[in-house]
Parts: structure tokens; C-alpha cells; sequence
């Protein structure tokens, strides 16, 4: 009897996601890890794909950029629609890209939809419906604020608990989806994805003193208007007019103040408090995420890059193994 050789199957490719709340220093984080294990990053953030949108998305500045190679920031102008679809497109590409160089790819953002896009793909869902779209602002309009939302809560609980009670595009989604499909969108999120392969994935999510998390979020909200918000906002408007990505924290509360709605103090607070709520949504979503390694703690902290580092040589020593 002949023996035969089986080539061992390769091993999976790392891939690591750096997730958590805005201000948890998921950025400072991922620089370091990029610069340890000479890896490239790959923003997984919705509003850094505007271009032009630097102080209020809290990008990377262009010497960090310049000095470790990141991608999916500055792609397409902010009058352009851009999808989590987009994303998981580019996304995938991006890091086929870096791994074939031999670097690791290092995912890091506080966007859970595009995150959930790219490591678990999309659903087919149906294609937009402009009459429906049509329908459901008018019925928007005629029993005003919250109405889309309390329609979603009754056709789709679990969707509505994850769309802000503001967010009429994505409350228009799902609600196009829940009709279209005749189903939850949550249930048809489940059906048909192709997930992510060939990767094995070490997902590390920051998770800081509450606390101490809502002081940095004040600082940094107030920072950002010291820094030149308004005059962002108001180069912004006069270069490309009205954009659905100006309706962004820290950009929508710029533009009333230039239409006069606030005074500055006024802004900045509204600015703070929207920051806040949008941690705690971001914190809710990615405690669902499962294999989750959470540390608790700001990613420009000594222990917590310490222990990324060793779940990552852990991982690393499992898939040579």
C-alpha cells in the first residue's frame, strides 16, 4: 500500500479588530500595533471615508498617515452615497491587499454596521423601492418625529434597538426591508451573508471607566471646536453644499451654529451629549459581537497595549501551531 502525502491545509491569515467606543483610543492603539508588528491599518469608521472631513471625524493626522500606511480614509466626496456594501468591498480588498504583502492587517473603528459588513457580509436584501421611500417620509411628515420609529419597534424590535430614533435614513431601510421582504430585517441579516474567509480573527474591544470615558469624550468635543470645527463646517458647506455626512456629531451642531440656533457653549454641550449617547450605542452593539476580548481600558494605556500584544503573539503561536 502506498503511502500518500495530504498537504496541510494553510493557515488562516491574522486579521486583527480593534473595536470599542469613540475616544477609547482605538487609533493610538492600532498606531502602536501597526508599529510593533509593521502592520497596515484599515479604517472601519463611516464618516472617515468623506473627504475633506478632518477635525470633527477625529482622523489620523496626515504625518501619522504618512508614516504607517491606512486605508479607507479620504475616499469618495461627501455629496457621494457611500454603503456599508462599499465597505465591506473595499475593506476586503484592503486586506487581501496588506496580507499578500506579509503585514498584518489591523482593522480599527467604532462603526459596528460596516465592521458587522465586513467580517460577517451582507444580506441580499431587496432593491430600493423610490415610491415606498416616498410613502414612508410622507407618512413621517404628516404624524411627525418618532412615528418611523415606532413602526419599525412593532415590525422589527431587534432592528429598532440598534437604529438612533433619528436616523431616518436607516429607519427608511429597514423599514423598506421589513415591507419588501415581508420579514424583520434582523431575520434577513442572517440569511444569505458570506462571511469573511481565510482569516483568522482576533477581535480585542476597549471598554473604559465609563467615567472616565465621558470626561475625554467632553475634552475632545470641545477640543474639536477650539480646533476649528465652524470654519470646517463652513468651508465644507460652501464647497459642496447640503450633504447627508454634515448631519454627523460635531457637524451638525457647527452648522446651527453658523445658522445662529446656538450660542458656541450651547453647541459644544449639545455636541458633548451627543458624543455620550453615540458611546453607549457603539458599546451595546459590540457586546453582541461574539469572541470579543475586552479590556478595560484607553488604548494609550501601557497594561492595555501590553495585553494586546499578548493576545496577539497568542494567537499568532495558534495558527503556527
Amino acid at each position: 500500500m502506498v503511502a500518500r502525502l495530504v498537504e496541510a491545509a494553510p493557515p488562516d491569515l491574522l486579521l486583527i479588530v480593534l473595536a470599542g467606543p469613540t475616544a477609547s483610543g482605538k487609533t493610538s492603539l492600532s498606531q502602536y500595533l501597526a508599529e510593533r508588528y509593521n502592520g497596515e491599518i484599515v479604517s472601519c469608521d463611516s464618516v472617515a471615508v468623506y473627504r475633506d472631513m478632518e477635525i470633527g471625524t477625529a482622523k489620523p493626522d496626515k504625518a501619522d498617515r504618512k508614516r504607517i500606511p491606512h486605508h479607507l480614509i479620504d475616499v469618495v466626496d461627501p455629496t457621494e452615497p457611500y454603503t456599508a456594501g462599499d465597505y465591506s468591498r473595499a475593506g476586503r480588498a484592503a486586506i487581501t491587499e496588506i496580507s499578500a504583502r506579509g503585514r498584518p492587517p489591523i482593522v480599527t473603528g467604532g462603526t459596528g454596521l460596516y465592521l458587522k459588513a465586513l467580517v460577517d457580509g451582507l444580506f441580499a436584501g431587496p432593491q430600493r423601492s423610490e415610491s415606498l421611500r416616498e410613502r414612508l417620509k410622507l407618512s413621517d411628515k404628516k404624524h411627525g418625529r418618532g412615528w418611523l420609529y415606532q413602526i419599525l419597534m412593532r415590525l422589527d424590535p431587534k432592528s429598532a434597538e440598534r437604529i438612533h430614533p433619528n436616523d431616518k435614513p436607516k429607519l427608511i431601510r429597514a423599514l423598506e426591508v421589513c415591507i419588501a421582504a415581508r420579514q424583520p430585517m434582523s431575520h434577513a441579516w442572517e440569511q444569505g451573508r458570506e462571511a469573511l474567509k481565510g482569516f483568522g480573527i482576533l477581535r480585542i474591544g476597549l471598554e473604559p471607566d465609563r467615567d472616565f470615558l465621558y470626561q475625554r469624550i467632553n475634552k475632545r468635543a470641545a477640543a474639536m471646536f477650539q480646533n476649528g470645527l465652524v470654519e470646517e463646517t463652513r468651508m465644507l458647506l460652501e464647497k459642496y453644499g447640503e450633504a447627508r455626512p454634515f448631519d454627523s456629531l460635531g457637524y451638525k451642531q457647527a452648522r446651527a451654529l453658523l445658522r445662529g440656533d446656538y450660542r458656541e457653549v450651547d453647541a459644544i454641550s449639545l455636541a458633548q451629549q451627543g458624543h455620550r449617547n453615540y458611546a453607549k450605542r457603539q458599546l451595546t452593539w459590540f457586546h453582541r459581537e461574539r469572541d470579543m476580548y475586552w479590556l478595560h481600558g484607553f488604548g494609550d494605556e501601557p497594561r492595555i497595549r501590553k495585553k494586546a500584544v499578548e493576545l496577539i503573539d497568542e494567537q499568532s503561536n495558534k495558527s503556527t501551531d
